[in-house]
């Protein structure tokens, strides 16, 4: 009843006949979420000059506006605490009625595929996918698209949960979505924008690129590399060519029918290159109003682990200066542990891992989840998702909705002190003692001013641990965890792995890797 009366009142609210066609993106449609107690924006396309009015049933008065010389418009409206459904009229020279609205918290899942895995190819599958009963989670998938220039609307549906839209979902999203829904009991949005085997600077725009003098060389590495990918493809085109017209002639002499010319090589259309995925499918979605963003993403840019350390806060502060909506929360999850055969150098992971955690201290409301305990050395895509976003999810209870006894991290290393041939090292989250690995603690390296590591032995003391080895006398230096195949020995009192560290400032492995050839055709 109270749908229909709603429907109704929202229905009288329009009383001109349509004559024209005011569009609107496919985010704002049926089923939408919408930020709870903020101004968000509703927008679209009209006739020029075209006079605009949005109501939501919510408010007395409409928001009024004018289509602008290239038939753009914006409004805000106020929403006011989580709840729905609602509906929202829209009037110009037609009318249109957005039904089944809701007002709640609204969260961007993206990255690469760790963000992309389906919740049907992670664990447990069946048995959750058969559970996903949740009308209060709405999901909406951006269809991958590639752009070189930034784009105004994306493809996709806002979808209510259930075992059908579920399993194509991406599971890290679902799981962290389960989570504030559970606990918050409040309308969850979640908005999936991922695509697998993309490097961090396919996220980020150009023009934030063009502007770090560091990472310019992206895009300077990327255009030399597109001309001699087209000077292949060229290549391959004429060497083809060359070849079916032979075989036509042989076909002629013969009396036979002619080969089917074959498809023409495909131009080089990489997910890699810099800008094209932030174009693609972030733009779109920025005059959306979100509470935050969760990624996950880092495997495909390994091997420049160095670059990523600027690389990845700068596109952070590129999101939330196009979204205009402040330090919104940015949380992230650590890649995993896994044996990257492909690269030849043993410490890319952890180095990209160090990368990752060395941006909490460059980045304002950040977070990371760390995955060191939950990996798969034999696959980059590890299963337990369900652990993934249990992690996320406490990260954003304890910084955006103010839940004080959450603990959200595992112990990160904060500094050093050396004393009589030992190392002490402290942390922070250590959340009332630290704890080893079935009463043990590994994976400790320790070397003098030489740069030289030798295993370390080390120990507990309360919130400290102790590092030594015989073969250093005076120690300069303490890592933990410093290869692509670890996994963390020690945890805090909460259950949570500490992640990866290096006390030291030396080089790195890939301090030298600025660009590798990533083009797929």
């Amino acid at each position: 009843m109270r749908k229909l009366m709603l429907h109704i009142i929202v229905t009288l609210f329009f009383v001109q006949v349509a004559i024209g066609d005011v569009r609107l993106p496919s985010l704002v449609s049926d089923g939408m979420v919408l930020q709870q107690q903020s101004k968000v924006a509703i927008w679209g396309w009209a006739d020029v000059g075209e006079k605009i009015e949005v109501r939501p049933i919510w408010q007395k008065d409409g928001v009024k506006t004018v289509a602008g010389k290239d038939g753009k418009w914006k409004v805000q409206i106020k929403t006011g605490e989580a709840g729905g459904p609602f509906a929202i009229g829209i009037k110009g020279n037609n009318e249109i009625i957005i039904k089944d609205v809701w007002v709640g918290e609204v969260w961007v899942c993206s990255g690469q595929s760790n963000m992309r895995l389906k919740v049907s190819r992670c664990d447990n599958a069946e048995s959750e996918i058969a559970a996903a009963n949740w009308p209060g989670i709405k999901l909406f998938q951006v269809k991958g698209a590639l752009s070189d220039e930034p784009l105004e609307d994306c493809q996709g549906k806002w979808k209510s949960c259930d075992p059908n839209s579920v399993k194509d979902f991406s599971a890290a999203g679902y799981y962290f979505g389960r989570s504030l829904y559970e606990k918050l009991g409040v309308p969850i949005g979640l908005i999936q924008a991922s695509w697998g085997g993309t490097p961090a600077e396919a996220w980020t725009s150009k023009e934030a690129l063009e502007s770090d003098r560091e990472l310019k060389v992206i895009l300077e590495k990327y255009g030399e590399m597109a001309v001699d990918s087209k000077k292949n493809i060229d290549y391959h085109y004429r060497v083809v060519m060359k070849n079916w017209k032979r075989l036509c002639e042989q076909a002629k002499k013969n009396g036979t029918q002619a080969p089917v010319w074959p498809a023409e090589p495909v131009s080089t259309r990489s997910s890699s290159r810099p800008g094209c995925l932030y174009n693609g499918m972030i733009s779109p979605l920025l005059n959306y109003g979100i509470k935050g963003a969760i990624w996950y993403q880092g495997e495909s840019n390994a091997s420049r682990a160095w670059q990523y350390k600027k690389l990845f806060p700068v596109m952070v502060k590129d999101w939330r200066k196009r979204w205009g909506l402040g330090d919104f929360g940015f949380y992230y999850v650590q890649i995993a542990p896994f044996d990257y055969y492909y690269h030849k150098n043993i410490f890319t992971g952890a180095e990209l891992r160090e990368a990752q955690r060395l941006s909490l201290g460059k980045l304002k409301n950040v977070g990371m989840a760390v995955t060191m305990d939950i990996g798969n050395l034999k696959d980059v895509h590890p299963t337990n998702k369900q652990e993934v976003g249990r992690r996320l999810a406490a990260i954003a209870f304890a910084k955006d909705y103010g839940f004080k006894d959450v603990a959200y991290s595992g112990p990160m290393y904060k500094k050093m002190k050396v004393k009589g041939g030992k190392v002490r090292l402290f942390f922070d989250y250590a959340c009332g003692g630290l704890i080893g690995k079935d009463g043990v603690l590994g994976d400790f390296v320790i070397a003098g001013a030489d740069e030289k590591f030798y295993p370390g032995q080390a120990k507990i003391d309360g919130e400290t641990i102790v590092v030594w080895s015989d073969e250093v006398e005076k120690p300069k230096a303490v890592r933990f965890g410093w290869s692509n195949k670890s996994d963390t020995t020690f945890f805090n009192k909460a259950g949570l792995p500490a992640s990866s560290f290096k006390t030291d400032g030396w080089d790195w492995a890939t301090k030298d890797k600025v660009y590798i050839r990533w083009i797929k055709y």
